[in-house]
């Protein structure tokens, strides 16, 4: 079946009317029904939105980008469903100016009730059972949490949404159990090209507007909104990069094989859902690796290697238009249904293009990472080890650690060695058919698992759903991990500490980016400077492209006082904003008794930030927030 058939069949389960009926007793439940009994299942701690009451359908958003006083002006008209005693309608807002509401195009009184920390306001406007449509006008602020102004001669303009920061940039219902589609309308400087996570052109419009269109729905964290001076080139039939001229040749030769890992996962798990997988190279100021915007991916430019060495990212990005963008989890506390399948689909990609070797080299060093944030967050919060998370009162941004990511990945490694490859690829092919452009939490999913897979009590006892999902830490049966190169460098590095292997003998110009990561990232932090001087004297790993590299080169330079690499620690942290890189390495700072060092540079990078980075850097840095 091609991509078309596979659209139009789910779209058709996605479209709701607008009036609620009720079915005669003991008839199937049609597709607004349907979804109406799926949003009254899961409570969001995180969103105001009541959507038994009323629920948006279909956005069509215009709006107006002013660099100048960095504000977007905007009307958000929302066709909605009612249930049939519905007397309002409740949007997510946090920060937004509301100028005025309309209701079926007649002037309306609207609401806006106090302000909770991290959520924000609801805005609510009455509506009734028979109503249609609401349009709320509006304006952001110059601050808003989602957005980062880039300036200089060409200035740029992106959103991050994910996790409740659509609310900042657009009225809505901010949940990702409620899906809408959307069309939109944006006027942007004329020399500037505007792109979403929709249809978008791939030449720039001499009057600077621009039409978008997303046919599939989806919730509001996968809303995103980009502006600047960008090019375009096309990788493959479906797959195409965006970026600055002055790095549009480097991110084509870079990613020239997306189509590859296209191909590679629709052969996995069914055919891809959203037409077409782009590809936008953001300013280094965005604080993520990536972000899974349908049709098209937002990337950190420090994946650029020169070697497509570090093209993972794309693969794990990619495999969220199955795992999250198709089937999402119904809310925050079931994050890891989002990261935990697409860590593991990740992997298999990688495995399918670049063959094993690599991808267990991959897997190796997120274990490593893993066993460490486990043994970190059990000091602190032992329950946040658990899959199922328990964010109330807190910000979701609290659960994004790897332990949804990779704790979530090695369960479902347990779910394939415990059923075998084949049974396990079956039940995930027909997991995402069967669930498409529909939500998923926890309860759920391990009823279907136990339904579909895990339906013996040997199998059941095998897994242990209880210790993975529910309880703290890494259970007992972990899958085992190994991989013979990742063996070797960690002989190699036990040998060169003792000083029985010379920095010569070491084979730094064979080792892949994984080999050269874990040598780094393994050295004991008391290594002395004069070691770190040898190595750069003879590998000049001060000097490297490749930012993994870079970033666990200079995280060991700060534990080690290696002072000649400090000036690429500096411009490395004024430049990059991936909160990735910067929490370990202001957290190394301020744990060698460097703290003045960590703020000196925090204040100039600061403005170059995003709010998702700041956040993080203030409360790590115990700098109150700038007035």
């Amino acid at each position: 079946m091609n991509r078309t058939t596979i659209i139009a069949g789910v779209l058709s389960l996605a479209v709701w009317g607008c009036s609620d009926s009720s079915a005669p007793e003991n008839a199937p439940l049609n597709a607004k029904q349907q979804a109406i009994l799926e949003m009254k299942r899961a409570t969001d701690f995180h969103s105001y939105s009541q959507p038994d009451e009323a629920r948006v359908v279909h956005l069509n958003w215009d709006a107006s980008v002013d660099f100048d006083r960095r504000v977007i002006t905007g009307t958000a008209t929302y066709d909605i469903a009612c249930a049939a005693d519905a007397e309002r309608i409740v949007f997510d807002i946090n920060g937004l100016t509301i100028e005025s509401a309309y209701v079926d195009g007649v002037p309306a009184d609207f609401n806006i009730g106090p302000e909770q920390a991290f959520i924000g306001q609801p805005l609510s406007i009455p509506v009734t059972g028979e109503t249609k449509q609401v349009a709320i006008r509006y304006a952001t602020a110059p601050d808003a949490d989602a957005l980062l102004w880039v300036e200089g001669e060409s200035p740029f303009l992106f959103t991050q949404s994910q996790a409740i920061l659509a609310r900042t940039w657009v009225p809505c219902q901010d949940s990702p159990g409620i899906r809408f589609t959307y069309n939109a309308t944006v006027q942007v400087p004329n020399n500037l090209m505007a792109l979403m996570s929709a249809t978008n052109p791939t030449e720039k419009a001499a009057t600077g507007t621009y039409s978008f269109e997303m046919a599939q729905p989806i919730p509001s964290y996968l809303l995103a909104l980009a502006v600047g001076d960008v090019e375009f080139r096309e990788i493959g039939p479906h797959t195409g990069v965006y970026a600055v001229p002055e790095l549009i040749d480097a991110a084509e030769y870079e990613f020239a094989e997306m189509e590859d890992l296209l191909v590679a996962a629709e052969g996995l798990y069914g055919p891809y859902a959203w037409e077409r997988y782009d590809l936008l190279v953001l300013p280094p100021a965005f604080p993520f690796g990536g972000m899974e915007n349908p049709r098209l991916t937002f990337a950190t430019p420090t994946i650029i290697a020169g070697d497509r060495s570090l093209v993972s990212l794309v693969a794990h990005e990619l495999a969220h238009s199955w795992s999250g963008n198709l089937v999402t989890n119904a809310t925050w506390d079931d994050f890891w249904l989002n990261e935990g399948f697409t860590v593991y689909f990740e992997q298999r990609i990688m495995e399918a293009v670049y063959g094993a070797d690599i991808s267990e080299m991959l897997v190796t060093l997120s274990y490593q990472g893993l066993v460490d944030e486990v043994d970190a967050i059990m000091d602190l919060n032992p329950d946040d080890t658990h899959l199922k998370l328990h964010l109330k009162n807190r910000n979701p941004d609290d659960g994004m650690t790897a332990i949804a990511y990779d704790k979530g990945y090695f369960f479902l490694r347990l779910l394939e060695q415990t059923v075998g490859r084949e049974s396990w690829d079956e039940f995930l092919r027909a997991y995402f058919a069967r669930h498409a452009f529909s939500v998923m939490d926890t309860d759920d999913f391990i009823a279907y698992l136990k339904e579909e897979l895990l339906n013996t009590p040997e199998l059941l006892a095998a897994v242990n759903l209880d210790a993975w999902i529910f309880g703290a830490g890494l259970p007992e049966n972990c899958p085992k991990v190994r991989s013979q190169r990742i063996e070797r460098v960690d002989a190699l590095l036990a040998d060169w500490v003792s000083g029985a292997a010379s920095t010569e003998s070491l084979p730094w110009k064979e080792w892949v980016y994984q080999e050269r990561y874990r040598f780094l990232s393994n050295l004991p932090d008391d290594t002395p400077a004069e070691r770190l001087s040898e190595l750069d004297a003879a590998w000049s790993i001060t000097a490297t492209g490749n930012n993994e590299v870079l970033f666990a080169w200079l995280e060991q330079g700060i534990r080690s006082r290696y002072t000649p690499c400090y000036d690429r620690l500096r411009s490395f942290l004024e430049v990059v904003g991936r909160r990735k890189f910067l929490t370990p390495l202001y957290r190394a700072m301020e744990e060698t008794g460097q703290g003045e060092l960590a703020r000196d540079i925090y204040r100039t990078a600061r403005p170059n930030y995003h709010s998702v980075a700041t956040g993080t850097m203030d409360e790590l840095l115990g700098l109150a927030e700038p007035s």
